[in-house]
């Protein structure tokens, strides 16, 4: 489960960046991005995995 988490990030990455360069997905992207990252930065922070 946790390489699933990996993937989704790594996956919302690319669609950012990609956002970045072709102007697509407005605030969608931006907004799921963030979440990625506040959700990468718990796992980090508690050390736990996912169930």
């Amino acid at each position: 489960m946790g390489n699933l988490l990996w993937l989704i990030i790594v996956v919302l990455v690319i669609l950012w960046l990609a956002g970045f360069a072709m102007h697509i997905g407005g605030g969608l992207i931006h907004l799921l991005i963030v979440i990625a990252v506040i959700v990468l930065i718990i796992q980090l922070v508690t050390g736990r995995r996912a169930i």
